[in-house]
């Protein structure tokens, strides 16, 4: 890869959809390296670490290759080294399921299909 940016090489390795979305995480903080807050236009180096917050989930990876353009799902590891802890997927899962359960004071009773939903998410139906 000729310009080894930080938010090219995140949208590269698929963390994020479009170049302007990294660009954006990198400057409302989401992005480290390191401890440090990183700027969009930081060149990446081989084996450096960067941890980006992503909602309630916070992944950590590690840098092993520069892809020239965006890579194919199958060809991240080639690219990258997910060194998320899996209690981490975990929290994050269960923080989505706590938000979707989650009801506004005196929006009363759950619906019918409020209750469907909440069978279908815990295995009922």
């Amino acid at each position: 890869m000729d310009d080894p940016r930080l938010d090219k090489w995140l949208w590269c390795v698929r963390v994020y959809k479009t170049r302007p979305e990294a660009t954006a995480a990198c400057r409302a903080g989401k992005v480290f390296l390191g401890e440090l807050e990183a700027k969009p236009g930081r060149d990446l180096h081989v084996g450096e670490v960067v941890t980006v917050r992503l909602g309630a989930l916070t992944r950590t990876l590690q840098v092993v290759a520069h892809p020239k353009s965006r890579v194919a799902a199958k060809l991240l590891p080639a690219f990258m080294a997910d060194l998320t802890p899996p209690a981490e997927y975990e929290r994050a899962k269960q923080a989505g399921i706590e938000h979707l359960l989650a009801r506004q004071r005196g929006e009363g009773r759950p619906t019918k299909k409020d209750r469907r939903d909440m069978g279908r998410l815990f295995g009922y139906e």
